[in-house]
């Protein structure tokens, strides 16, 4: 096998992985019973379902990006911090947490769209402070 061909496939091994996450991602939103769920039939509702859709996969690119380097720069910050498990968490919560998939609840504001996680009340309580 020569090295152009190895190389020029790995944009479309790329797009083939981003899209396979995608749909995996998205099938869940659908599955989800809101308010909106009366307003699937009409024409505003498709659209906002639509609009949602198209918005979220750039969004879940992106966000899925900023996960993964978080993870990474998390296990760095973990290792040279000697093994502080605070410190990866502390880069770990905001970058792997949030919001990934964006809904018509979303569009419309009904529900807050967090790129940056938050950690959840029972983590927050136990954490205990840097000093």
């Amino acid at each position: 096998m020569n090295r152009s061909g190895y190389y020029g496939r790995l944009p479309l091994v790329a797009i083939i992985v981003v899209l396979t996450f995608s749909s995996v991602m998205v099938a869940p939103a659908w599955s989800q019973t809101t308010k909106a769920d009366t307003e699937q039939g009409t024409p505003a509702g498709v659209g906002m379902q639509l609009a949602a859709i198209g918005v979220s996969i750039p969004y879940f690119v992106g966000k899925g990006v900023f996960a993964i380097g978080g993870g990474i720069v998390g296990g760095f910050g973990y290792v040279f911090s000697g093994f502080s498990e605070q410190t990866a968490k502390s880069i770990w919560t905001p970058s792997m947490y949030g919001t990934y998939l964006i809904t018509p609840e979303h569009l419309t504001g009904d529900r807050p769209v967090r790129f940056l996680g938050v950690a959840a009340e029972s983590e927050r309580e136990t954490a205990v402070p840097v000093q």
